[in-house]
């Protein structure tokens, strides 16, 4: 098949990078408009363009997929179905009624359970023990088209969503190219979603991502390791944000909400249950460093509180 592929961030990658090595003909990429990046706040193109140019496929950065003259320049590409992953902008139903097979988007869940832009953060932050990747078709209403295929893909205990969609990501890039097979061979049928089952995984926001130290332990370390690497669950200390990385369980006496208790090599934070070590701590205006190294640049002591109301 003649495929158009439509992505922008990095975790798009693997999959354009297995959609062009298939036996389908990659014609185009469509991505989204260069961006401003870096402290010169210069425009920069996306990952998925850069690759695009790499791979010496034309590129196409509408402001919007209902612009004419993108609809224009993507109905002559002629493309037979239109692969998407991470792409970041609604389609009209003039965009997808452009394409034969449909716009076939990789979706890094196992719908209709957390559809919606933050499915990978979500299913940690709410201790699921296995997510997985879903291709469908898209349809006007979100992520709620009829599904070709799905994997699945154990949570570890120590993932992040960095460690967790990037594992899917490699997994989906199979799974997409496996659809676009079956679609042409006509070998798969689309099957609409279940009704039961159906969660919502709207973008997790910086103020989602404030750390409450009175709930459990448990709780902290999953919203810790869903908010890594971004947005970065945060905290405050001397009314100043400091990001925390993952934090690690410990069996160590009580301590209080958010009182730190401090020793040579660690960090240990009160929860509602036990306490937890901090890993890496990223103060304003810092580099990241191990929560021990910055407790001695700041002369931490045993007592100190962490998010106090006061701090808001």
């Amino acid at each position: 098949m003649r495929v158009v592929f439509a992505g922008t961030p990095e975790v798009a990658l693997p999959a354009l990078d297995a959609v062009a090595a298939s036996r389908h003909e990659l014609v185009g990429v469509v991505t989204r408009p260069d961006a401003p990046s870096g402290r010169g706040r210069r425009l920069v193109a996306s990952p998925v363009a850069q690759r695009a140019e790499e791979l010496g496929v034309p590129v196409l950065k509408p402001e919007h997929p209902r612009d004419p003259d993108f609809q224009a320049a993507l109905a002559d590409l002629r493309p037979d179905a239109c692969p998407v992953v991470a792409y970041g902008a609604l389609l009209p139903q003039s965009a997808l009624d452009l394409v034969p097979h449909g716009w076939i988007n990789l979706h890094f869940s196992v719908l209709p359970a957390w559809r919606g832009a933050a499915p990978v953060q979500h299913a940690l932050w709410a201790g699921d023990e296995v997510t997985g990747a879903t291709t469908f078709r898209i349809v006007k209403a979100l992520d709620a088209g009829p599904v070709f295929g799905v994997m699945t893909e154990r949570i570890r205990p120590d993932d992040t969503a960095g460690d967790l969609l990037a594992r899917l990501a490699e997994g989906g890039a199979g799974l997409l190219v496996q659809t676009l097979d079956g679609i042409e061979d006509g070998t798969l049928e689309a099957r609409e979603q279940p009704e039961d089952g159906l969660s919502y995984a709207p973008k997790i926001l910086v103020d989602d991502a404030r750390i409450d130290w009175s709930h459990p332990a448990a709780a902290i370390d999953r919203q810790v390791r869903a908010c890594h690497p971004a947005p970065g669950a945060w905290s405050t200390f001397e009314g100043e944000r400091i990001k925390i990385g993952p934090v690690t369980a410990t069996d160590h006496d009580a301590l209080p909400p958010g009182v730190l208790e401090v020793t040579k090599n660690a960090v240990l934070v009160g929860t509602g249950t036990a306490p937890v070590r901090l890993g890496e701590v990223k103060a304003f205006g810092k580099k990241q460093m191990q929560a021990a190294d910055w407790a001695r640049g700041v002369r931490l002591a045993s007592g100190t509180s962490l998010g106090g109301t006061d701090e808001s």
